[in-house]
């Protein structure tokens, strides 16, 4: 089990394994210090946020931010990582974060790359816009 390198705390080994446990699942800041207390887990929100942009910078998470840039959602990356090979939509209405794993998708990547010599790094790549849920509304 991957541990925070330089935390061995109760605290964020508890945080750590809630976010193993999300299963992929997009989350704030906040909706895991909720649900950290709801285990029964008390913990400071500044230590929280301080853990997930660790596991940021050690790779371990993808922070997704608003287009207002005022929030930030972050997703879980697992020890094989995960979704690295597709983009991803976000929803500017409700925050639902889709992936998308799409021919022309990769088909553009390619693009990009014999056309312009760059390469997207995937695991940054988020289209903006309305989910078809919130269109309907």
């Amino acid at each position: 089990m991957r541990t925070l390198e330089g935390y061995k705390t109760k605290q964020r080994a508890e945080i750590e394994e809630l976010l193993k446990e999300s299963g992929g699942r997009h989350f704030t800041a906040d909706e895991l210090c909720l649900s950290l207390t709801q285990k029964g887990t008390v913990i400071g929100r500044t230590t929280v946020y301080r853990c997930l942009e660790r596991l940021c910078g050690e790779g371990r998470l993808r922070k997704y931010v608003s287009e207002s840039g005022k929030s930030a959602c972050y997703q879980y990356i697992p020890e094989d990582g995960g979704c690295s090979e597709h983009f991803h939509l976000l929803c500017t209405d409700c925050g639902r974060l889709i992936h998308i794993d799409c021919d022309h998708m990769k088909a553009l990547s390619e693009h990009i790359m014999s056309e312009h010599g760059f390469k997207v790094n995937n695991l940054k790549t988020v289209l903006y816009g309305v989910c078809e849920e919130c269109r309907k509304k």
